[in-house]
């Protein structure tokens, strides 16, 4: 580890949640602008288009039994 020495300088007990307090900001933000920005993140968090896309894939996939069995 090269920057070991950083301790010597700062505290574990201050550095440390200084450092992960930091990152679970960044986290936030990065999240809270996806999910602003984009209208496909949050339908895919509530799970609606993968079940509208599964039923047009069935419907497909009987129809194109339908059409083999009849001539």
């Amino acid at each position: 580890m090269n920057q070991a020495r950083i301790w010597l300088v700062v505290k574990p007990t201050v550095g440390l949640p200084l450092f992960l307090g930091t990152v679970l900001i960044i986290s936030l933000l990065v999240h809270y602008s996806v999910l602003s920005n984009t209208t496909w993140f949050s339908a895919f968090l509530e799970g609606g288009a993968a079940a509208q896309v599964s039923q047009t894939a069935d419907q497909d996939a009987m129809l194109a039994a339908n059409r083999e069995v009849r001539p």
